[in-house]
């Protein structure tokens, strides 16, 4: 009898939480259930929150597939996907909404001056290209420390991002710079904390220049999300999602209240987009990808 009042109570509790942030109540049993994947497809978006997916996560499946796969859920973007690419996606109707393909490394960045020339170079090339195709965001990386001090680093970063603003300004294309855990993914990565990224963003000053906050990287380094969103959201111009700890599925079995964190990036009037990023552990791997845009989609 006790065991069944605690199963009870939990279920009720569950449904309260859900239902104070307008969401509807999911029978877990069933989200991976081949039998139930229609009731999922083509999802009747709230309109709030830009949907995308990096697809790396994915590579079990082609790219072709997977940009077939995420249109019929109703995603708009992909991730990470750079210039030889490009032609799939708009095959299928969908934006890169973060282009890669600049960067040298995650390693090797912008806070060491040896490879300035490279990235410089590369940077003002790939922004004409993201521009050309007509998609706004371009990703770039601190680099690691190397015994580089944080504030040497951040001066590197400085004067060598300037070099390429003033191009991206003219070209309407948005520098982002990844925020990564060096606790456990990326170790001795410069731009591990938010506050060190929002001081780089000050210091170069233009809108054209911003972070792309990764939630699960943060969660790992710092904590305090919703906080820290909320009060620096104008340096924010994207976000990775992904489930702590193990990078997996972002629903109930892991520590992150994804409609909460989302709750508050809609009240910042963010526009942008928020990408899922976890790497799937379930067979059904398109069944996550469309629960995670379920509990998202605020």
């Amino acid at each position: 009898m006790k065991k069944k009042f605690n199963t009870n109570r939990r279920e009720v509790l569950k449904q309260m939480i859900l239902t104070s942030f307008g969401l509807p109540m999911i029978d877990q049993s069933k989200l991976y259930d081949s039998k139930y994947r229609n009731d999922f497809n083509q999802i009747n978006m709230n309109g709030k929150i830009n949907h995308s997916v990096c697809k790396w996560c994915y590579s079990q499946i082609s790219l072709e597939e997977f940009a077939s796969g995420v249109k019929s859920i109703g995603i708009t973007g992909i991730d990470l996907i750079g210039p030889d690419e490009w032609s799939i996606l708009k095959k299928y109707g969908l934006t890169s909404s973060m282009c890669n393909g600049a960067e040298i490394s995650l390693t090797e960045g912008w806070n060491d001056k040896q490879y300035h020339a490279t990235l410089v170079e590369s940077y003002l090339k790939h922004i004409d290209l993201v521009a050309a195709a007509g998609y706004t965001n371009l990703i770039c990386f601190s680099g690691n420390r190397r015994a580089i001090d944080d504030e040497t680093g951040m001066d590197n970063c400085v004067d060598g991002i300037k070099k390429i603003i003033s191009h991206a300004e003219k070209k309407r294309v948005i520098i982002h710079m990844e925020l990564l855990n060096s606790k456990e993914d990326h170790k001795d990565y410069m731009c591990d904390n938010s506050s060190w990224g929002f001081e780089l963003c000050r210091r170069i000053g233009s809108s054209n220049f911003k972070l792309l906050y990764d939630i699960y990287h943060m969660q790992i380094n710092e904590g305090d999300i919703i906080r820290t969103i909320s009060k620096n959201h104008h340096f924010i111009g994207h976000y990775h999602t992904a489930g702590v700890p193990g990078r997996n599925e972002i629903d109930q079995t892991q520590e992150l209240f994804y409609p909460a964190i989302m709750k508050a990036i809609v009240a910042t009037g963010f526009n942008g987009f928020v990408a899922q990023e976890f790497i799937p552990k379930e067979k059904e791997f398109m069944q996550s990808l469309e629960n995670a845009i379920k509990i998202c989609d605020v």
